[in-house]
């Protein structure tokens, strides 16, 4: 699919190299179609990082996607260049009068702290609202879901006795079109310290768990119309996202185990055994293709606010 980026977007060049349809604006004003309008809630330290894995996966359909670049105001990164911020991002208030068809928030390395502790939380939950009110399909990833789930269902997030932290099996529960053509069970990395309790999920009549495992607890659910989707996992991650971070923990001299079923023979200096990008790929694919085109008003203004069910 062609992605509708700025052409020195930094992402945009890695992309290209890799063969993936990337678009500047100025094309995509001459075909005759109307893309769909996407946002991405980059609340990760690592913004180009985490750009880049999320545009790599929302490349895989034929559909045409104009992607926004979203930063909190109330809390300013100190990983990321100012001026890449300035250039490539634009805030809530210069989107709040526009509607999306589906909108992506992703995690943040926040969530041993309670959710109000958050700098940017009351900014936080203003782009949730917004979300509910303006965006058709919105997929909270790994910490934002926890954070969605809190926020609209009052469902608090819980402490692990220790980090989940590898690439992790888990196994379909219910049917939906977000994972058609999934196997049975497949894997994916997870990264974190919290969960979110499928018994108290499942006390919430519109939220389905539609994959989960003992051990992970929770990685995918929906509300019945697909208009929020939680997941727990990162599905997004490159190779060698877990080795730097493992690594990064190491040199801090963190006590840190290595990465649950992500290094061949369990040893760093053998490589990564990657085995969750074909789900990944094909999970992005449904949503867009899917959830997103498939049932969308074509006229934007047309989203109608999502009633939240308790």
């Amino acid at each position: 699919m062609p992605i509708i980026v700025p052409n020195d977007l930094p992402a945009s060049e890695i992309l290209k190299k890799e063969r993936i349809f990337v678009m500047d604006e100025k094309r995509a004003l001459t075909q005759d179609i109307r893309p769909l309008e996407l946002a991405i809630i980059n609340l990760m330290p690592t913004k180009v990082e985490t750009e880049t894995q999320l545009l790599r996966r929302i490349s895989n359909t034929a559909l045409q996607v104009k992607v926004d670049l979203v930063r909190t105001m109330s809390y300013e990164s100190k990983n990321t260049n100012k001026e890449h911020l300035e250039k490539f991002y634009v805030t809530i208030d210069e989107i709040k009068n526009k509607k999306y068809d589906a909108m992506i928030i992703t995690g943040a390395p926040v969530e041993l702290m309670d959710f109000e502790e958050v700098d940017y939380w009351k900014e936080l939950v203003e782009i949730m609202e917004f979300a509910r009110k303006n965006v058709f399909s919105t997929l909270f990833i790994c910490w934002a879901s926890q954070a969605a789930l809190y926020h609209y269902y009052g469902i608090n997030k819980k402490q692990m006795d220790e980090k989940l932290f590898g690439v992790y099996e888990v196994e379909l529960k219910e049917t939906s079109i977000l994972t058609n053509g999934f196997d049975e069970s497949f894997y994916v990395p997870h990264s974190r310290y919290t969960y979110s309790s499928i018994e108290d999920m499942k006390k919430i009549d519109d939220i389905q768990i539609l994959a989960s495992s003992d051990k992970v607890g929770m990685h995918m659910a929906a509300t019945k119309d697909n208009r929020f989707i939680f997941v727990s996992g990162h599905g997004e991650y490159d190779t060698y996202t877990l080795d730097r971070e493992y690594k990064r923990d190491v040199k801090k001299g963190l006590d840190i185990d290595i990465p649950v079923n992500y290094y061949k023979n369990d040893n760093p200096k053998d490589g990564v055994s990657i085995k969750w990008k074909a789900h990944s790929n094909l999970f992005f694919s449904n949503w867009l293709n899917c959830c997103v085109y498939q049932d969308t008003p074509f006229i934007l203004d047309r989203i109608q606010e999502k009633e939240i069910k308790k």
